[in-house]
C-alpha cells in the first residue's frame, strides 16, 4: 500500500479498441490513477464487469444511443460515469470501435498510491482492503464523479489507466455479473483476481415485484 506509480506507462487507445471481454480480462492488474488538487490516488484493478451495449440486455446502451449513454458510442478509452440508484457514482471504460457501444465497469481494486487521502474519503472503511471494494467505494476513493464523465483516459489528463502488472490467466475467475436481472442476468462477464481480498461480495439481482393494480 502507498507505493507511488508516478512515471508508469499509460495504456494506449489501441488497448481499449478491442472486444469488451478481452479488455475486461486485460484490465485486471492495471492501475487507475486520478490526480486532484488534494493529491493523487491510484487503484490496482481486481474486479471488473463487461457490458456489450446494444447486444446486451444488461447494458445501459441496450436500447440505443441517448444523451446519458452517448459517450459509450464514442471513441474507446473514455470514461462513462453514471449515478446509480440516486446514491453513488460508478465508472466504466469505453471499449471497441467508435460508434459501437461497449464498456467495462470497474468494480473493485487495491489502493496502491495515496492511501491516506483514500482513507480520508472513505472514513467508513474498517480496513485498507475495503477502501475500493465495490464500484461505489472505488469511485469515492478516486474522487470520480460527474465531472469525470467523458474524460479521455488516454490523453495524459488527470484520470489515467496505467499499465501496472497484467494478471496471469490461472489467477483470473469468471462469473455472473452483480445485480443484473432479466435476460442479462446469467451472463458470466464479471472477471476478478481469484482470492484477492479487495474483490466485492457477489449478490444476485432481486426481481422487482409487480405493483398491485
Amino acid at each position: 500500500m502507498g507505493t507511488s506509480v508516478t512515471g508508469a506507462v499509460a495504456l494506449s487507445r489501441g488497448f481499449f479498441a478491442r472486444d469488451v471481454l478481452d479488455v475486461a480480462r486485460d484490465l485486471l492488474g492495471r492501475v487507475v490513477r486520478h490526480r486532484t488538487p488534494e493529491g493523487a490516488v491510484a487503484v490496482r484493478l481486481t474486479e471488473v464487469e463487461a457490458y456489450a451495449g446494444e447486444a446486451d440486455p444488461g447494458s445501459h446502451a441496450y436500447r440505443g444511443r441517448t444523451a446519458r449513454t452517448a459517450v459509450m458510442f464514442g471513441p474507446p478509452g473514455h470514461a462513462y460515469v453514471y449515478f446509480s440508484y440516486g446514491m453513488h457514482w460508478c465508472v466504466n471504460l469505453v471499449t471497441g470501435p467508435d460508434g459501437v457501444a461497449s464498456a467495462v465497469l470497474l468494480r473493485a481494486g487495491e489502493v496502491v498510491e495515496g492511501s491516506e487521502l483514500a482513507r480520508a474519503r472513505r472514513l467508513a472503511a474498517r480496513r485498507d482492503a475495503d477502501l475500493a471494494r465495490g464500484p461505489a467505494r472505488l469511485t469515492q476513493a478516486l474522487a470520480i464523479g460527474r465531472d469525470q464523465g467523458g474524460a479521455d483516459v488516454c490523453a495524459g489528463g488527470p484520470l489515467q489507466v496505467l499499465a501496472g502488472e497484467p494478471v496471469r490467466d490461472a489467477a483470473v475467475s469468471w462469473g455472473p455479473r452483480v445485480g443484473v436481472a432479466g435476460a442479462g442476468a446469467p451472463t458470466p462477464w464479471r472477471a476478478w483476481v481469484t482470492g484477492d481480498p479487495t474483490v466485492s461480495a457477489y449478490r444476485a439481482a432481486v426481481p422487482r415485484r409487480p405493483r398491485p393494480s
